[in-house]
């Protein structure tokens, strides 16, 4: 990849692609949303029975390592045209969400208001992955 490849033009690139094969009747919300789901769990499966230590040295075996990648990057396309579809600047959203994540999970060391009921962590998962 190059220098000057940046989201945008990953979008265009990836909206050429699909208008060249006349996918766009099938790019729909729901469609690329479900295909992004899919793609998820795909890039789950390879990590599905790992252990913790298996999983931090998935990347050390260039088969699996590529298929990652590949996940990631099936991913990371379903996502940018999902976006694209709908007008959502994928980075704008992103950084609103960590803004209000930085709010809703203050940093540990950070003064707590009591009456707030917000603490350092969510339990149970990572902070940002829900809500």
């Amino acid at each position: 990849m190059t220098d000057d490849m940046d989201l945008a033009a990953l979008q265009r690139r990836l909206a050429a692609f699909a208008a060249a094969r006349d996918w766009q009747p099938f790019h729909t919300p729901k469609n690329l949303a479900a295909a992004l789901s899919v793609e998820a769990a795909e890039l789950l499966e390879i990590f599905q029975w790992l252990t913790p230590e298996q999983a931090a040295e998935v990347m050390a075996d260039e088969g699996t390592a590529h298929r990652v990648r590949d996940e990631v990057a099936d991913v990371m396309a379903y996502l940018l045209q999902f976006c694209e579809v709908l007008g959502i600047d994928v980075l704008a959203a992103l950084a609103a969400k960590i803004d209000r994540n930085e709010l809703r999970f203050p940093r540990k060391d950070a003064p707590r208001d009591p009456s707030s009921g917000a603490s350092g962590g969510a339990p149970g998962g990572a902070p940002g992955s829900s809500g």
